[in-house]
């Protein structure tokens, strides 16, 4: 009779003790986009429709179970790396999603990360994925700033963001910094999310605008390569290249000077 977990023959136990964070990230990555879908679709239609009644505990049901799914992720995450202190440090954010619900669907972002986009260079890649990015982040955070911000301000008698759209509307102003004042928020937590709109708002406005900015100049230097100057890169390429032709017609390759003979003049010809 073979027992389970015994030796040769993994057991739960000895599955548990495998489990690594890369690992844990890999079983949970879809799990956690689809509740962060979930969160959206139910906070949505809490707020946007006003849910009272049995709507509303079932929106608030799916809330606290998509919570419990992200505080369960960090805890797990947290106890399987091996420098904790160092892993806290470097994921404020994930602890912050976790603290502040509204934030939850900003990791549907992280579908974006699955695709790849093919252009000539990698810094026109890079330079895409930025701009992808960069405007999906920014359209979430006025949508997520809009909700939050209506069901902040609903309830007092002094607001007058009361319906969705104005909501968004006050959220397309607020994160180009046009700020018209024709909508403002009247209470503390409307007031918060504001603030937060603002700090995000000129990250991810400013990485686009910066982003697009080197594209602009990019198209212009287009037809003047033969001006630009050579990258580190490049002339490190260009030599491995030149070095393989030499190695193929029989040349042996070249040396590099040592830096005591950096200097030196060449051994005269023999008479």
């Amino acid at each position: 009779m073979v027992r389970r977990g015994a030796a040769g023959v993994p057991g739960r136990a000895s599955r548990v003790r495998c489990m690594t964070e890369d690992r844990w990230e890999k079983l949970t990555y879809w799990p956690l986009i689809a509740a962060s879908l979930v969160f959206t679709v139910a906070y949505s239609w809490q707020v946007i429709a006003e849910l009272r009644g049995p709507d509303r505990l079932v929106t608030e049901s799916l809330i606290f179970i998509t919570w419990l799914m992200f505080v369960v992720d960090y805890v797990v995450r947290l106890s399987l790396a091996s420098e904790r202190g160092r892993w806290f440090r470097r994921h404020i954010f994930d602890l912050v999603v976790v603290l502040v619900p509204a934030l939850r669907p900003l990791r549907l972002l992280r579908v974006l990360t699955v695709f790849h986009v093919l252009r000539r260079t990698a810094g026109s890649a890079l330079r895409s994925r930025i701009m992808i990015y960069g405007a999906a982040a920014a359209l979430m955070l006025i949508y997520l700033a809009a909700l939050s911000v209506l069901e902040a301000e609903r309830a007092s008698p002094e607001a007058n963001i009361t319906n969705f759209w104005d909501a968004l509307w006050w959220a397309f102003v607020t994160i180009t910094t046009v700020g018209y004042g024709d909508y403002t928020p009247v209470t503390f937590l409307g007031r918060l999310v504001a603030v937060g709109l603002m700090i995000g708002g000129v990250a991810v406005v400013g990485t686009v605008t910066a982003t697009l900015a080197s594209w602009v100049a990019e198209r212009a230097a287009r037809g003047h390569e033969d001006e630009l100057p050579a990258t580190r890169a490049e002339i490190h390429e260009m030599s491995a290249r030149l070095e393989q032709v030499a190695q193929m017609f029989g040349a042996p390759p070249a040396r590099s000077p040592r830096p005591a003979d950096a200097g030196r003049a060449p051994d005269a010809d023999p008479a």
